[in-house]
Formats: C-alpha cells, sequence, structure tokens
C-alpha cells in the first residue's frame, strides 16, 4: 500500500499531469498506475515539451512527413498515437472502477477558446479519432465553451473541463453538465457511461493575487501586518468553497433524479498544483485539497514529495470560516478576484494557444530539415 491508495480510500484520485512516449513504453507509467496513479492529463505545453524536448519522436516524425501530412496533422498523429497507448495502460483502472477513474485526457486546439460550434466539432472529431472510453477530451471553461460542453455532453463524449478560476464560472460549468445529461435523457439516450470533471487551476491565482497584495504593501508599508497573514491563502480558500458548491449543486433534487438514471457526479479536479513560490511547502495545493470524490493532477516532482513527506488526511472541509475570511478580506486592498480570476482566464488561454503554435512552428522547421 503507498499513500496513493489511501488517498484512493479516502475519495480522491491523483492523476499525473504529463505525457512522453518514452515515458509509456519504459514502463515507468506502469510503475505509477501500480503504485496507485489513477489517471493521466496532457495539454498543449506538456505535448511541446515532449515533442519537441526529446529524441522520442523522431522516427515518426519522419515518416509522417514523408508521408506529406500537413504540421497540424502530423502533431494530431504523434498526440493520438500517446494518448491511446495511455488510454490501454488506464484501460484495467477504468474498468476495475467502473469508469470512476482510469482516464486519459486530450485538448481540443486551443486557439478554438473562443469558438463555440469549431470547439464542439473539434471535441466530436478527436473523440472518434481515439476512439478509446476512457478518453476525456478536455475543453476550457471560456465563454463560448460552455455550450460546447454541454453539446458534447449531451453527444456521450467525456469532458474534462479544464481552465476554471471563478466559482462563478463553475457554476457555469455544473449547469453545462447537468442540462447536458438531461438533453441527452430527454432525447431517450443512456448517462450512464458519461463521465466529466471540472479543473479548477489552482496555483496560478496564488501569484496574481499574492502579487496585488505586495503592490499594496509596497504602497503603504503600514499595511504588512494586515497583508502578510493573506499571501498563499487566496487559492485554496478559492478551491475549498468551490468544494462547498460541488457538494451543494450534487446533492440537490436535479441531481439526484439524474443519479437515479446512473449518472457520475461531475468531480472537482485541482489543477496548476506545483507550488511556484518557493517560500510554500513544495506540496501545498495536493496537502490542503484532500477530500472525497475529487481528482488532483500532478506533475512528477509533487507526487514524488507528497509521497515522500503528505500526510494522508481530509483536509478540504477545514478551516472554512478562515477561507471565507482571506477572500473577503481581498476587497480591503481594492482587489478584484472576479477581474484577477477572467485575467488568468485570459491568460491560460493565451499560454496554451502559444504553446501550440510555438509546437507547430517546431514541427514545421523539422519537415523543412528532412
Amino acid at each position: 500500500m503507498t499513500k496513493l491508495n489511501d488517498l484512493t480510500a479516502l475519495g480522491q484520485a491523483i492523476w499525473l499531469d504529463y505525457i512522453q512516449r518514452s515515458f509509456l513504453a519504459s514502463g515507468e507509467m506502469q510503475t505509477l498506475i501500480d503504485r496507485g496513479v489513477r489517471g493521466m492529463t496532457s495539454n498543449p505545453s506538456i505535448f511541446e515539451k515532449a515533442i519537441t524536448g526529446s529524441s522520442d519522436y523522431d522516427a515518426d516524425l519522419e515518416s509522417l512527413i514523408s508521408s506529406g501530412l500537413s504540421v497540424e496533422e502530423i502533431y494530431e498523429a504523434l498526440a493520438i498515437d500517446d494518448i491511446q497507448n495511455a488510454a490501454d495502460l488506464l484501460l484495467p483502472v477504468f474498468e476495475i472502477s467502473s469508469g470512476a477513474d482510469g482516464y486519459v485526457s486530450l485538448e481540443v486546439n486551443p486557439n478554438l477558446a473562443h469558438d463555440t460550434e469549431g470547439t464542439f466539432i473539434d471535441a466530436v472529431r478527436l473523440w472518434q479519432a481515439v476512439d478509446r472510453p476512457n478518453l476525456m477530451i478536455k475543453i476550457p471553461a471560456t465563454e463560448a465553451g460552455i455550450p460546447a460542453i454541454q453539446r458534447a455532453i449531451g453527444a456521450g463524449i467525456n469532458i474534462n473541463v479544464t481552465l476554471i478560476f471563478s466559482r462563478e464560472r463553475y457554476a457555469d460549468v455544473i449547469e453545462a453538465y447537468q442540462s447536458g445529461l438531461e438533453g441527452r435523457l430527454a432525447a431517450g439516450q443512456s448517462i450512464d457511461h458519461v463521465a466529466s470533471v471540472a479543473s479548477f487551476f489552482i496555483s496560478r491565482l496564488d501569484t496574481k493575487i499574492d502579487q496585488s497584495l505586495m503592490n499594496s504593501l509596497d504602497r503603504n508599508p503600514d499595511l504588512g501586518e494586515d497583508v502578510k497573514p493573506l499571501l498563499g491563502q487566496a487559492a485554496v480558500a478559492n478551491a475549498k468553497l468551490a468544494y462547498q458548491q460541488f457538494l451543494s449543486e450534487f446533492s440537490g433534487s436535479r441531481f439526484e433524479e439524474l443519479s437515479t438514471r446512473g449518472a457520475q457526479v461531475q468531480r472537482p479536479l485541482w489543477a496548476s498544483t506545483s507550488t511556484k513560490n518557493p517560500a510554500y511547502s513544495d506540496i501545498l495545493y495536493v496537502q490542503e485539497l484532500i477530500g472525497p470524490r475529487t481528482v488532483n493532477t500532478v506533475p512528477q516532482d509533487t507526487l514524488d514529495a507528497f509521497l515522500d513527506h503528505g500526510d494522508v488526511r481530509v483536509t478540504i472541509d477545514e478551516d472554512l470560516n478562515r477561507a471565507r475570511q482571506s477572500i473577503d478580506a481581498l476587497d480591503n486592498f481594492g482587489i478584484s478576484l472576479s477581474r484577477a480570476t477572467q485575467e488568468l482566464e485570459t491568460e491560460g488561454v493565451n499560454a496554451f494557444a502559444k504553446s501550440f503554435s510555438s509546437l507547430l512552428d517546431s514541427i514545421a522547421a523539422k519537415k523543412r530539415s528532412f
């Protein structure tokens, strides 16, 4: 038994936020699955590092380039192959957990983040191309992404809703999921195989709020005693309050009706959980967010750190009053959480689009060199 098994017993699944061909082929991923990792996520930034930062893909790149495929088609061929292999490794987890875990995620084209129809079409296309029951298609929780999420759920596609920063947008995500299931039922289709997670991004919020707090302190050094206790608090506080939102929305009569027809809860997934500030614990965003019916997706370093010195206990419902007070106190310094989370959404969309563009540019450069 490992700490990962202990977390599973408490109701939290650990997914790995990483993918690379040699990691899958070498048996390293299988070793982590054997130790208790229950899923895997990818994004454009992860694929950019994997494909451009290693020689794992060179042979396939040369073959795909010689076949006359476009740069984007080459990327998709490489990514889909990795995703299929990861899904096959995780299939036993999917089967043993009756479809609760064992998923691997693949993101729609990040350039479609503000295109509802394009996002839905891309989600359907990738879902069909990968052709694995334990695939999740990642769709960002932008304003345009929300209706695409509802349509995709209604089409029976497993969805990992990504880039959620605010509890207001999280409410939209929950609505899209439940409405998608209801629409599917109204069409006479089953819902017992449709899965979804709602990926709340954590560490980036502390980075942004801490900077705003330090700016306030620079303007008025006398605020030190008021500002310092709030540093490194916003992200965990926001997530803990979001979890209370989850408990409320998935315990009411509306979801109870869906549950009787086989619906799964849409679990909160804590994403971006590596610690950015070296002054904070390297397992802060794992240790403080342990709770039933949740997922935490972690990079390898954070996973290793938690296995080394993490404490397995339910923490998600601790210090809720302090969480509320920490969020409310931001107003005292003129910090708008709503504005901060909107900025983070924009920055997140742009960062993934930039990584995707950089990846395609790298493949194009390789194509020219062959």
